[in-house]
């Protein structure tokens, strides 16, 4: 799923005024776009010289689970107070991703291909390049450039439902799978005395979407009012003065 946006773009991450804090956040901000920028040129490459969808995930497998599994640093960003965000919510958006790559299409090949991938892995791209680009201008003195702001407060519009369209189409994809081959389940009688079955859990997965996306998506329009709606009100004062 998508990330959630702040309330209004702030020219700190939390803790900024430290400069061993703020040197952090910047490094890490700007790795996490470069590789997100790398992951974007090599599915254009892909799907430009190979003229197919096939194969792309292979392509972009490594550099995407490096990235994104390192977003797991967000959780413990959030907890120990260096950036303002509840930990809570992050912590769901990041584990919805890393369990989507790590728990099925790393897991089940079958749900590596096609346009269910292509799907979530543009909205991913263009949204982590974005989100990314928008922290590291907040780090530094000034604002942040009014068209990024836009883009992160807009493009979620279009890029949050096709990701969350290409999430549910590759779990889909995995459940035949994970099911024939019982996955990641184990049955009673064990050591533990607990038995679990993986392919129910994918579908708890699947059902849980149709409570959460609604409530996520209408929070970011939300959150686009005060933000973009405080930008433009803010012009015609500046005018005026």
């Amino acid at each position: 799923m998508a990330n959630p946006s702040p309330a209004k773009p702030a020219k700190r991450q939390g803790k900024g005024e430290n400069p061993l804090v703020k040197g952090y956040l910047v490094a890490y901000n700007v790795s996490q776009m470069l590789g997100w920028m790398a992951l974007l040129v090599i599915m254009l490459s892909h799907l430009i010289t190979k003229r197919t969808v096939l194969g792309l995930y292979k392509q972009v497998e490594d550099i995407l689970l490096i990235c994104q599994t390192a977003a797991v640093l967000e959780i413990l960003h959030s907890l120990v107070g260096l950036v303002r965000s509840n930990w809570v919510l992050t912590a769901f958006q990041v584990y919805s991703r890393v369990f989507l790559l790590w728990g099925v299409v790393w897991s089940v090949p079958a749900a590596s291909e096609g346009i269910p991938v292509v799907l979530w892995f543009t909205a991913w791209t263009v949204t982590e390049i974005i989100r990314y680009s928008f922290y590291f201008f907040s780090l530094l003195p000034g604002e942040v450039p009014y068209l990024l702001v836009w883009l992160r407060y807009t493009l979620f519009i279009f890029l949050y439902p096709i990701g969350v369209t290409g999430e549910l189409m590759s779990i889909f994809a995995a459940l035949p799978v994970v099911k024939k081959n019982h996955m990641y389940s184990f049955d009673l009688p064990n050591k533990w005395n607990v038995s679990f079955n993986y392919y129910y859990y994918l579908c708890f997965i699947i059902f849980s979407y149709l409570p959460v996306f609604p409530q996520l998506y209408l929070h970011m329009f939300g959150q686009r009012r005060k933000v973009l709606g405080s930008r433009s009100n803010e012009s015609p004062q500046k005018k005026e003065n």
